[in-house]
């Protein structure tokens, strides 16, 4: 956490006058603004140098001040107040101190003081800046994008900084992270902080009331978030100015939904990449690729997309192919299409320093690629050994790089999986890496660097197939990823407890606004085994992202790999889900249409229960199925909460009252799931091998009676 110790206070308000959308104070030689958004959202602003920085990040994607709000400011001689149908912001004169209420006079947010009785609505020391709040003893925390342990962040401190895991150099400062066990068992390697997407959106749900608030800080600097004390929280960035967005609430699903207003929504994913995806890090050779697509076939397993990691460039230069292995990739690529199979290939951001090579030549010759402070092209270490960077900030090089995705794609790809854009630079530290052609600083953009690049693949793609439902698979992210890519949860490990922290990590993932997600099936570093990959191929078939991947050197983690046993038990978890892909599309639909993601922990629908808030290895897929896997060895039940209402066992059909913990089964051959009585489920009547001549309208529905209370 930043030590605020020395911080100067900001304490009192010289003046304030009403401005066109809201107040502005004078306060300690700066600016501070008060600006109404709508209704339910209020933006707090504070100068630097006197002066506002109108972007701070890349995040929000809307003018928040366009829409017609009806408001008014009540000034007062020790505190103005702007007023909303819906939230009331208190601006304190002396001391400085800003709270927010609902209009029933419930707390949004409220300026913490110290123990001897200073406030800090605003400190700052250098460039850093950070504030703290009020909360309860038994308040809870939800969001802030890809976070280990529990769903809850409450008793956990956060740092904001977009990091590949698996660098033992980017990492080494945060290996103390691996000290904090989780409380349910010894899962000290999930708590682990920071991973690669880092998203300032903050949930604070106020018990016993059980009302539910929000905020953005709209900032890409390396940020803090102290969640561990008992009587208040702080929030802390170590560069940029506060920008922060303040949502009322008081129902989870308004929150979530006035952030993706801001921020965007996911766009409507191609039915192709919500089928089965079969990945592995290896050398294989067009043959080879062709082969496992028959191999599949053969074995009557759905599936729609192949990949290919690092081995398929020639000596990893992005925007290649290995001529020895991939001789014609057009053809083999035209020949898995007529099988049922797209293929998507990955593309790091380094581009291998090697002057003769196109892609680097062309990105010098346009000046395209991050510099230093000193003028010089920025020189990284990925897996070509020294790289270049494009100069993601800049919108040349965004269009540079779409425009070489646009080319890549001709060949038949269906999709880009950027990798390594956290920016991972290897043994060479980036802070040296500037932006805006070496005119702004590293940590300004860090965190952004993955939007930005994401952003360039999606207009380029955008431009080369118009019309066309784009599909891009990105590691790292900030605020507005999912408006142009989805997120897998990165390099894993082949173990119960990675299993388990799939389930959380992919429900704060979709409170953070980003619905299209999944974990590496079976797990991506290590070994698998039987019971842990058939356990794995149950829950992941069930989750939005649905991809099988492992790491290079590791024991093979095909479907077949562990025994016919086990291949019949991923064969038929694999059929589930397509035989459920209508009622998938569905929820991506309402994702689309809402912010609310596929994948929803209990707590979005039944914040008011305390026993649904906690349960977060359990989740909901789309609004009407429960899904409880089986994340420990040797297990054959569980333990199931099942929310208010009335539940349907899928597998026996046996009602169950909600509001209650029972034990299901779980032999080997079955993961509990439970549909909402009331719902109707559209099916496909037969899993198809591909989505490829699939129709979405052929369906037979399972009903589930409604049951009166």
């Amino acid at each position: 956490m930043l030590r605020t110790d020395h911080f100067i206070r900001f304490e009192r308000v010289s003046s304030v006058r009403e401005t066109h959308r809201g107040i502005e104070a004078d306060v300690h030689g700066e600016r501070f603004r008060v600006e109404v958004c709508r209704p339910d959202v209020v933006r707090l602003r504070m100068s630097r140098g006197g002066a506002f920085d109108d972007q701070p990040t890349y995040a929000v994607c809307v003018d928040p001040l366009a829409a017609d709000v009806a408001w008014l400011a009540e000034p007062g001689e020790q505190v103005w107040r702007v007023v909303t149908d819906e939230l009331t912001v208190s601006v304190w004169l002396d001391p400085f101190r800003v709270d927010v209420h609902r209009a029933d006079g419930s707390a949004v947010l409220e300026t913490a003081a110290d123990e001897e009785g200073r406030y800090w609505t605003y400190a700052t020391l250098n460039d850093s800046w950070t504030t703290r709040r009020v909360c309860g003893p038994d308040d809870a925390f939800f969001g802030l994008g890809e976070k280990g342990g529990r769903l809850d962040r409450r008793g956990r401190d956060f740092t904001m900084w977009n990091t590949d895991v698996l660098n033992e150099h980017a990492t080494a400062e945060f290996r103390a992270g691996l000290e904090q066990a989780d409380p349910r068992s010894d899962m000290s390697s999930t708590e682990f902080d920071p991973y690669y997407v880092n998203i300032p959106f903050l949930y604070h749900q106020s018990n016993p009331s059980a009302a539910m608030g929000g905020s953005f800080v709209d900032n890409g600097y390396r940020g803090y978030y102290e969640l561990s004390r008992e009587a208040d929280f702080g929030i802390a960035f170590a560069g940029g100015q506060w920008t922060e967005y303040v949502f009322a609430g008081p129902a989870m699903p308004s929150v979530l939904g006035a952030y993706t207003w801001l921020t965007g929504r996911a766009s409507m994913p191609p039915l192709w990449a919500l089928g089965y995806h079969q990945c592995r890090w290896q050398a294989y050779s067009q043959d080879d690729l062709v082969a496992l697509g028959d191999r599949l076939r053969a074995e009557g397993f759905p599936c729609d997309a192949l990949w290919l990691d690092i081995d398929y460039m020639d000596g990893y230069r992005v925007f290649t192919w290995d001529e020895k292995l991939f001789p014609d990739p057009s053809a083999m690529l035209v020949r898995l299409r007529d099988k049922g199979f797209k293929v998507v290939t990955i593309v790091d951001p380094g581009v291998k320093h090697d002057p003769g090579y196109e892609v680097y030549d062309d990105g010098l010759a346009r000046d395209v690629f991050c510099r230093t402070e000193g003028g010089d092209t920025y020189i990284g270490q990925v897996w070509p050994g020294n790289t270049a960077f494009p100069d993601f900030a800049t919108p040349e090089a965004r269009e540079w790089w779409g425009t070489l995705n646009a080319a890549h794609v001709e060949s038949g790809l269906a999709g880009i999986w950027n990798d390594m854009n956290e920016p991972a630079t290897g043994e060479i530290p980036p802070g040296a890496m500037r932006f805006d052609h070496g005119r702004e600083s590293h940590e300004r953009y860090h965190n952004q660097y993955a939007l930005l690049m994401a952003m360039g693949t999606h207009e380029g793609l955008n431009r080369a197939r118009p019309g066309e439902p784009t599909f891009i698979l990105s590691r790292a992210g900030f605020a507005g990823i999912q408006r142009y890519a989805a997120n897998w949860m990165g390099d894993n490990q082949a173990r119960w407890d990675h299993l388990w922290l799939s389930v959380p990590m992919a429900c704060g993932f979709g409170l953070s606004g980003q619905p299209f997600v999944g974990a590496d099936i079976g797990g991506f570093q290590g070994n698998s085994n039987p019971e842990l990959f058939a356990r794995w191929m149950q829950a992941g078939t069930l989750t939005p992202f649905c991809r099988n991947h492992s790491e290079t050197g590791n024991i093979d983690q095909y479907p077949w790999s562990f025994g016919p046993e086990v291949l019949d038990i991923a064969r038929e978890a694999v059929r589930l889900r397509y035989r459920l892909m209508p009622y998938i599309h569905a929820a991506f639909e309402h994702a689309v249409a809402t912010g609310e993601p596929v994948q929803r922990p209990l707590v979005l629908d039944h914040q008011d229960d305390p026993a649904a808030v906690a349960a977060d290895d359990e989740y909901l897929f789309g609004r009407d199925l429960l899904v409880a896997p089986v994340y420990e060895p040797g297990v054959t039940s569980r333990d199931v909460y099942l929310p208010r209402g009335h539940w349907y066992d899928w597998h026996s059909g046996e009602l169950h009252e909600g509001g209650q913990t029972i034990t299901a089964a779980a032999p080997l051959d079955r993961i509990p799931i439970f549909a909402r009585a009331g719902a109707r489920i559209p099916l496909w009547r037969e899993a198809p091998a591909s989505t490829a001549d699939a129709d979405l309208s052929d369906v037979e529905w399972r009903e589930f009676a409604e049951v009166e209370s």
